[in-house]
């Protein structure tokens, strides 16, 4: 495990941190902590969201409990480097709907001597690698995979199985569109969409 708030600010050092799993899952209720504890220690934080993402605020990272922290709406990835001068911590929440270029950020920031948080879904609905994720876990130092509970049978989950018609890769949407499913519930969930599909 890492130790959080270690910042040497005499010889900076960053790295890469990244909290990844299915919706519902505590993603971003995880972010929400490490980043608030590291304002607690007097760090500077500044706090980026995609713009796209507009749930349940334009400008707050929020979590499915309702815990809320300021930040940042972004168009691309490049823009947190014009962003992010003079700060001790990043923190990035839906990392999967930016652009492939938030890898190569992320590696700039940690290489400048900044913490990087980075909160994501790992997986589209489908089951595949999702966006930016896949290359950020590759190339952290810290990787944390949460879980969420299967609705279906009670397992943990990983999968963020899409309830609602239609195959366009990035939908918004929560407990009216999608729910978690562990692998062999998600898995029996695609068979019958695919079968129903057939009809």
């Amino acid at each position: 495990m890492f130790l959080e708030n270690s910042i040497n600010r005499n010889e900076k050092r960053g790295w890469i941190e990244v909290v990844c799993g299915s919706m519902f899952s505590g993603k971003t209720e995880e972010l929400i902590r490490r980043l608030k504890r590291a304002k607690f220690a007097k760090q500077k934080v500044e706090i980026f969201k995609p713009r796209v993402d507009t749930r349940y605020s334009i400008e707050e990272v929020v979590s499915h409990d309702e815990n809320t922290i300021m930040s940042t709406p972004v168009e691309t990835a490049s823009s947190i480097l014009l962003l992010s001068s003079d700060v001790d911590v990043v923190g990035i929440d839906e990392a999967q709907f930016f652009d492939m270029g938030l890898i190569e950020v992320c590696n700039m920031l940690a290489s400048q001597g900044i913490r990087v948080i980075v909160a994501g879904l790992d997986m589209d609905y489908l089951g595949r690698p999702f966006g930016p994720i896949p290359g950020l876990m590759a190339t952290a130092e810290y990787v944390t995979k949460v879980h969420a509970i299967c609705v279906k049978c009670g397992n943990l989950a990983n999968h963020s199985h899409r309830t609602g018609q239609g195959d366009k890769l990035v939908v918004l949407g929560e407990v009216d569109m999608y729910e978690p499913l562990c692998r062999y519930c998600f898995s029996k969930a695609i068979a019958n969409q695919k079968k129903g599909a057939k009809r």
